[in-house]
């Protein structure tokens, strides 16, 4: 199994640390965690290669987590296009972020999360009902 996760390309540096939590739990569950922007780089007339690319990945994962602390265009894309092909996601986003009404309203599962350890407790509930 394996789990997308979309996430701020600009932000992404800050995140180390909750993107390991995530790590954590879902190779505790047996799924493999796939981070689109830790995998690509694109230039910026590579745009549908890029866009390409991230669906292609979407379409062999088995569920996506969508990281909304830092909002992106491009997380809400990847979120729609896997509720088109029914792919359970995942929202979540610290407490003190701006929700993102659009991902939350398209998710399956939301988390709004005080610190890491609060995260990996609700994942962990999460992951019991999908896997």
């Amino acid at each position: 199994m394996k789990a997308y996760v979309a996430i701020s390309f600009s932000k992404r540096k800050n995140f180390d640390s909750l993107i390991n939590t995530i790590k954590k739990n879902l190779s505790e569950n047996k799924i493999n965690t796939f981070v689109f922007v830790d995998h690509y780089s694109f230039n910026l007339n590579e745009e549908k290669l890029m866009m390409q690319t991230a669906m292609n990945e979407i379409k062999s994962s088995q569920i996506l987590i969508a990281e909304t602390s830092h909002k992106g265009i491009g997380i809400g894309i990847e979120v729609g296009f896997a509720k088109a092909l029914q792919i359970p996601i995942i929202y979540i986003r610290n407490n003190k972020a701006e929700h993102s009404t659009t991902v939350s309203g398209i998710s399956d599962y939301q988390i709004i999360y005080i610190n890491e350890k609060d995260l990996e407790n609700k994942l962990q509930l999460i992951l019991k009902h999908i896997n």
